[in-house]
Parts: C-alpha cells; sequence; structure tokens
C-alpha cells in the first residue's frame, strides 16, 4: 500500500511539472503572439468578410482593444503550444503503454497538429464566412443598420474557429482507438445514431446561439464521422489481415504480439 501511495505521488508529482512547462511555454508563446496580434487584426479587417461591411468595426469599451489583443495571443500561442503539449503527455504516459500502443501514439501526434491547422482554415475561410453573410443578411432584411464592435466580430470568429480545430481531431482518436483494438468500424456504424446526436448537440453549444452556425458545425462534424468509420475500417482489414497470416504460420487462434 505504500509503494502505490509513493508511485502516486511520483505520478502526480510528474504531472504536474509537466503541465507546469505547458503552461510556461503557452505564456511565453502568447507574449508571442502580442507583437504578432496588431499585424493579424489588421490584416484580417481588411479581407472578407470584414471588408465587405464598408465601414470601421467600432469598441463599445475600454477594454475591447485589449480583449481583441488577448484573443489573437491565447489563438497564437495555443498554436505554438499544442504540439509541445501532445509530447509532454507522450512523454506522461509513454511508460505505461504497451509497443503497440507507444508506436501508435507516436505516429498520431504530427496528424494531430495537421488535423487541428485544417480545422482553423475550414473553420475560417468556410464556416466563419458563411455564418457572418447569413446573419449579415437577417439584420438587412429586418432593416436594421450594421454596426459591429470588434470584439464581437472576434469573439464570433473564434466561437466557429476554434472548437472547430479542436473538433477536426475526431478522426485521429478514432483511427487511434481502432489501432488499440478498442472500437472497430462495425461497433461506430452501430453507433451512428448516437453519434450524430451528440455530434448535434456538440455543435450546439460550442457555437453561437443562431440556427445556421449549428447546422454549419453540425454537417462537417457528421461527415468527420463518416470519414472515421472509413479510416477504422481501413486499419481494422489490416488487422484481420495479419491476423489471419499469423494464425496461418502459427495457428487458429494466436495472436500476433505487435502490428
Amino acid at each position: 500500500m505504500k509503494d502505490e501511495a509513493v508511485s502516486l505521488v511520483e505520478h502526480l508529482t510528474e504531472l504536474r511539472k509537466r503541465i507546469i512547462w505547458v503552461l510556461v511555454v503557452l505564456v511565453l508563446s502568447m507574449i508571442g503572439g502580442f507583437f504578432a496580434a496588431k499585424p493579424l487584426i489588421l490584416y484580417l479587417v481588411s479581407e472578407e468578410p470584414a471588408a465587405s461591411l464598408n465601414m470601421p468595426l467600432n469598441t463599445f469599451s475600454p477594454w475591447d482593444g485589449i480583449r481583441v489583443f488577448m484573443q489573437f495571443a491565447f489563438a497564437v500561442g495555443l498554436c505554438f503550444t499544442l504540439p509541445f503539449a501532445l509530447y509532454q503527455l507522450w512523454m506522461f504516459v509513454q511508460p505505461g503503454l504497451t509497443e503497440l500502443e507507444h508506436r501508435s501514439a507516436l505516429r498520431y501526434i504530427p496528424g494531430t497538429v495537421l488535423l487541428f491547422l485544417l480545422g482553423v482554415a475550414f473553420g475560417y475561410f468556410v464556416v466563419f464566412p458563411m455564418a457572418f453573410y447569413f446573419t449579415s443578411t437577417v439584420t438587412k432584411s429586418l432593416g436594421l443598420t450594421e454596426t459591429y464592435g470588434i470584439s464581437q466580430y472576434f469573439t464570433f470568429m473564434f466561437n466557429i474557429v476554434l472548437p472547430m480545430s479542436i473538433l477536426f481531431e475526431l478522426p485521429i482518436v478514432v483511427m487511434f482507438l481502432t489501432k488499440i483494438r478498442i472500437l472497430n468500424p462495425q461497433r461506430l456504424k452501430k453507433m451512428r445514431r448516437f453519434a450524430y446526436i451528440i455530434l448535434v448537440v456538440i455543435a450546439t453549444v460550442v457555437t453561437p446561439p443562431d440556427f445556421i452556425s449549428d447546422i454549419l458545425v453540425a454537417i462537417p462534424l457528421i461527415i468527420l464521422y463518416e470519414v472515421s468509420v472509413l479510416l477504422s475500417g481501413n486499419i481494422y482489414r489490416k488487422q484481420l489481415e495479419q491476423k489471419r497470416k499469423w494464425e496461418e504460420e502459427y495457428g487458429e487462434g494466436a495472436v500476433p504480439a505487435s502490428e
């Protein structure tokens, strides 16, 4: 019992150290993000959809400018911290992984970063403009004058882009769980109806409170789920083929030690 308590304390101490390092990198990245914030803000307000407003973005509070700088600093810091955070997570769980899990986890870290960036790009270039133009059309149809605050504009943008970037990790999660034999395509297909409901609920929670944003996020998530099923099926077929070859060589019922 005493050895278990010591082991738990050691694990918690190790976890605390790695969390502190991630926070340190995040803070340093955010400091760098403050310097990158101004050119990014000036660029984005000069591009669509902000450029289509034909009017300046306003501030409605003395804190609006600082709030926008903080949002961009955090976004830049998150992008730079993500690979480091994944590496720290990998180093923490590495001692407890089997050889199969060890190789699988390491292999998917680059894909995780790539899908995060793809989620940012999809959220900004596809979902955000569609949501913005829809809400702008509704505003004009009601005869209202469009006067937007810069803080509200970028908050609307980040509320769509950041959740999309995180939710784009779904295929990687499914592939990893299939690789370590927790999920398989048959199970994913049986879960499809419930998964769709959960994804719609997630889309509703992470987006601004308007119907079009919910739909624009839910549809890509459902597509991502179906892509995940296909990727899971590809991995599962390779596993079955490897198992078949292994059984032919070592006898029926033999299980491959690793992939």
